[in-house]
């Protein structure tokens, strides 16, 4: 398991002009890899990149609340920010330097192999967000998926079929505007530049939260329990890497805050909705054609 696990060399794309040092290495080079297109490297799309706006973005004032409220607001959001004080002081640094508000999300592997509405209907949904920003920023807003590798391996995925998936969604994200990177990049970019993670034990509430999603999900080697303690481990160097690479952005993720440990500690928490107000179910968990499901 461990052997599979090792992370790949980075992997990434053109990152906005301004953007620091840390996010140019994660998303500069868009080599091929030996097991799939470049395209899972991620190319930003033109749609959300707002190039065109940036001159005119640097050269007057933006109201940092206006473009916040844009998108935190119960259309989008299930509970409160994390970290939210850290949103406004983000706004204005994309704002000063003329760039797009950047959001950076996990996406998952569950037990199909191909795309299917859900996942469509996840990446529309993620769109009419950052129309929402454009509407009151010109330079847009971008989303980043970060596809988790790392985590389908553990649960036992077949690789041919996580790259299937995670392809199928990288070509449907570009074509939102969308750019894309795998986790196990990230990671080997963060151990490039020695953003190590310290040991932590997880929780007892979030160990048996883990262990129930384990559970369902967990088909690699050893007990669910044991799963659950690898995933909470490669997650503490998981948040840590992701802050490092994209100290910009902010995170979103379709869990709640009873999950906050396992989310970068340094970064803005959005904790969204998955298709719609109301539901709370990852896409990649869901059927071809799901019925109506409303919980996380």
């Amino acid at each position: 398991m461990t052997k599979d696990m090792a992370p790949r060399s980075p992997s990434v794309i053109d990152a906005p002009a301004a953007a620091s040092e840390a996010v140019e290495l994660v998303s500069a080079s868009s080599h091929q890899r030996q097991d799939g297109p470049a395209a899972r490297s991620g190319k930003s799309g033109g749609k959300s990149s707002g190039k065109s706006g940036r001159k005119s973005a640097a050269s007057k004032p933006v109201d940092a609340d206006a473009v916040i409220k844009a998108f935190n607001t119960w259309a989008f959001k299930r509970e409160q920010p994390g970290n939210a004080e850290r949103l406004v002081p983000m706004v204005e640094a994309a704002a000063e330097a003329g760039r797009p508000i950047e959001f950076v999300l996990y996406w998952g592997k569950g037990p199909r192999a191909e795309i299917a509405a859900p996942d469509l209907a996840c990446l529309d949904y993620l769109g009419q967000l950052a129309e929402r920003v454009r509407q009151v920023y010109a330079p847009g807003a971008v989303f980043r998926l970060i596809f988790t590798d790392t985590h389908a391996t553990l649960n036992g995925h077949p690789a041919a079929a996580m790259n299937a998936y995670f392809d199928a969604i990288d070509a449907a994200a570009q074509a939102r505007g969308f750019a894309s990177t795998r986790l196990s990049d990230v990671v080997a970019f963060a151990r490039e530049i020695g953003a190590a993670a310290a040991e932590e034990e997880p929780s007892g509430e979030i160990l048996a939260s883990l262990i129930a999603c384990a559970a369902k999900w967990y088909r690699g080697e050893g007990s669910t329990e044991q799963g659950a303690l690898d995933y909470h481990r490669m997650n503490m160097v998981e948040k840590r890497a992701v802050a490092a690479a994209f100290p910009e952005a902010v995170f979103v993720t379709f869990n709640g805050s009873e999950f906050r440990d396992l989310f970068p500690a340094t970064m803005p928490i959005f904790y969204m909705y998955s298709l719609r107000r109301g539901v709370g179910v990852k896409p990649w968990f869901m059927d071809a054609h799901p019925v109506a499901q409303t919980s996380a």
